[in-house]
């Protein structure tokens, strides 16, 4: 249990609040009330919900109780966290439409029927002024203020609208009816996360522990995974699709997904990582689609992939070449083997350049060592190619 432990508060998480009172609680056997927010703004979930959603259900393997909220009250605020202006109100019909979905999309990782599902509007529609007030009364101005985005905001004269002031403490207020022991979200929602302590504190309750997950950065390499930036890869998205968008991520990104997103030893995952991209990108696809589908949608997937984007660019005749030994260096094979150059130093420029590639996988290592185990298509250049095999 206690590795368990370890691993739930470890891999992917960038903070945990307060860690010695969370394990105590872990360790001793109490079954916790795990709250999970989210604002039905669009149709889609990401893998970026999917971070959480794994660890969520991973809790919910071990016996924890999975508190499911809709806050299609605060919805029609909109979350300010890590947005530049105030966002587009929703209608009801718009934020219901979008929880179905959401919770439909849910259930591809968490078993549903085991969760409690909450829409905070059941009680904030039915506050008094009186009661908004007392929750305003835990925070100061200057607390608020201080929040990144709002800072921004004020450095670059934007609007801040002052109902963004209410949204920590109303998603903190959750916390209440819900009778949150733990709250899990991605970093960017810490503030939030971190506004339930001093109200439950004030409503007599103890102080939830937090989880704050990794983010996800998108599949421009840029920006965290986002629906509104569009850089997202939805738990909706077909086989094929979440293939064609993981094979896109820049390889520095590569290693997030592995931790966040599988179960993979993750001194594996580096080496597999610094050895093969491509080949680790494929890898890293085929296990978030077989945990999404099946075993067999990856397989058809990487196929298609294969046949679509590395298969197409190969012309049907090219000369081929044999070689004697199992492997062979790269710039051997380019200038001695196949004499697609004059000399191993206008080869290593080529490679360095990355205008190499062996099945596909660009080879970027002048060092590397090409396996001769079955028949490979080199590719030099742009027109350049040639069938390698071994005698």
């Amino acid at each position: 249990m206690s590795e368990k432990i370890d691993q739930l508060l470890n891999r992917g998480v960038s903070e945990v609040i307060v860690r010695k009172d969370l394990e105590q609680k872990l360790l001793s056997g109490k079954k916790l009330r795990i709250k999970f927010g989210i604002d039905p703004t669009g149709f889609d979930l990401t893998l970026g919900h999917a971070v959480v959603l794994r660890k969520l259900a991973k809790f919910q393997a071990l016996g924890h109780t999975i508190c499911f909220l809709f806050g299609n009250f605060t919805a029609k605020i909109g979350d300010p966290t890590g947005k530049d202006k105030t966002r587009k109100v929703l209608t009801n019909a718009e934020i219901e439409a979008n929880s179905q979905k959401y919770l439909e999309q849910a259930g591809k990782i968490l078993d549903i029927s085991a969760c409690e599902i909450y829409r905070n509007n059941d009680w904030f529609s039915q506050m008094t002024f009186d009661e908004i007030l007392e929750v305003a009364g835990t925070f100061t101005v200057s607390q608020m203020l201080e929040r990144d985005m709002f800072q921004a905001r004020i450095k670059a004269k934007k609007e801040i609208n002052l109902v963004e002031f209410l949204y920590p403490l109303m998603q903190g207020y959750d916390s209440i009816p819900m009778k949150a022991d733990l709250e899990l979200g991605g970093s960017d929602q810490l503030f939030n996360m971190l506004a339930a302590r001093p109200i439950q504190k004030k409503w007599g309750k103890v102080p939830q522990n937090i989880l704050a997950m990794n983010l996800l950065v998108g599949t421009d390499g840029k920006e965290k995974m986002s629906k509104s930036l569009g850089n997202y890869i939805a738990l909706f998205d077909t086989p094929s699709e979440i293939l064609g968008k993981i094979m896109s991520i820049p390889d520095e990104t590569m290693f997030t997904y592995f931790e966040c997103l599988t179960d993979i030893d993750l001194d594996e995952a580096k080496t597999k990582i610094k050895q093969h991209p491509r080949d680790a990108k494929v890898f890293l696809a085929k296990e978030i689609i077989t945990w999404l589908y099946d075993e067999a949608a990856a397989e058809k997937a990487e196929q298609d992939f294969i046949q679509k984007f590395v298969k197409k660019e190969v012309p049907d005749e090219m000369p081929s070449f044999t070689v004697e030994q199992d492997e062979i260096g790269i710039l051997s094979l380019i200038s001695q083997v196949c004499g697609f150059t004059k000399s191993n130093g206008e080869a290593r420029r080529l490679v360095q350049q990355g205008a190499v590639s062996i099945e596909g996988e660009k080879i970027t290592d002048p060092q590397a060592l090409i396996t001769l185990d079955t028949g490979k298509v080199l590719k030099v250049g742009k027109r350049k190619f040639a069938r390698i095999t071994k005698s």
